[in-house]
């Protein structure tokens, strides 16, 4: 089985759980299910990123840290799914772009669009406490959900663990 085949099905399982859990307990309760299991994810993700990374995170400049928060989103979301990256605008501000979103795509596609949260600031979050950084600014400027050319997210680097 191939890669990408593999990432449907599992797609294809977490929209059909999310389904679920919105028309049994109403929307915004899979909408907190749903941002909850991502971050809980995407630390993991961080924290394996962490370790992978050649020094301490908290020695890691503000283009080593777009590449690291780049390395977690290629881990969780194959790049060709989401056409995108992670972009060090100054030393503390990083901005991820997605020019497609598939999870905008297949909860459109349910007809579910109208109540569906992003969770994008809680996987950055995740990402963040995974690295050991610390956010003091994670928000969305602009939103492919909202008819926006892309995605557009501001991360602040407050500050680095240890």
């Amino acid at each position: 089985m191939q890669p990408m085949e593999v990432y449907r099905l599992w797609w294809l399982h977490d929209a059909r759980w999310y389904q679920g859990v919105a028309k049994r307990f109403g929307q915004e309760v899979a909408n907190e299910i749903n941002a909850e299991a991502l971050r809980f994810v995407a630390t993991r993700v961080g924290k394996q990123v962490a370790r992978a990374f050649a020094k301490p995170v908290n020695q890691a400049d503000a283009k080593e840290l777009a590449a690291l928060f780049e390395r977690c989103a290629d881990i969780m979301f194959p790049n060709e799914l989401r056409d995108g990256g992670v972009t060090a605008l100054d030393e503390e501000l990083l901005e991820l772009t997605m020019r497609q979103n598939f999870a905008v795509v297949m909860v459109r596609m349910a007809g579910s669009l109208e109540g569906y949260q992003c969770p994008c600031t809680e996987i950055h979050a995740g990402w963040a406490e995974g690295l050991g950084v610390e956010l003091s600014e994670n928000r969305a400027t602009g939103c492919l959900r909202h008819g926006d050319p892309q995605c557009r997210l501001l991360m602040r680097v407050a500050g680095t663990g240890e």
